[in-house]
């Protein structure tokens, strides 16, 4: 079961700063079948349920061309997160590790992305599968799947090539 709140043996709480470091502008809401932390999936699922993307205006008028893509990047704030755990100790194994060698929703800066299918654009709502996040979760941004577009610039000498070390 997912915790909500609780410290388990090995974690490490750190106090947050006075004060944030930049502004974030949510575009939309997200809406899902999942009303609670414990019942929502741990990853999104490409045959899971359709969900919807509802644009705020005016950012609704970059859904332009949208409908070109088959697969998007979701950006969204995980509203219900904590964000003091420097250390967590996942279920799984109990062994505590630094929050930025782990995936979960609890960080610093609570952001999830997702790849989702999309499905259809309703105007300004997006029917997409592939979620794994809250009903009403805050839009952050959306950009096609960048493993869909090759790299602009041709290699360079100098450039990391796959399979060096």
């Amino acid at each position: 079961m997912v915790r909500l709140n609780e410290v388990r043996s090995g974690e490490l709480a750190v106090d947050l700063p006075a004060r944030a470091d930049a502004e974030v502008y949510f575009i939309g809401r997200i809406r899902t079948p999942w009303t609670d932390r414990l019942s929502c999936p741990r990853q999104g699922r490409a045959d899971g349920p359709t969900c919807r993307i509802e644009l705020f205006a005016p950012w609704d008028r970059g859904l332009d061309s949208i409908a070109e893509f088959a697969r998007l990047e979701v950006l969204y704030w995980l509203h219900e997160s904590r964000r003091d755990l420097a250390l967590q100790a996942p279920k799984s194994d109990g062994n505590a590790r630094g929050v930025f060698s782990l995936r979960t929703p609890v960080r610093p800066n609570p952001i999830g992305t997702s790849i989702v299918q999309l499905v259809k654009v309703e105007g300004a709502v997006l029917l997409v599968r592939g979620l794994d996040c809250l009903d009403g979760t805050p839009l952050i941004d959306l950009k096609p799947d960048r493993t869909l577009f090759k790299p602009l610039a041709p290699a360079q000498a100098g450039d990391f090539q796959v399979g060096e070390a």
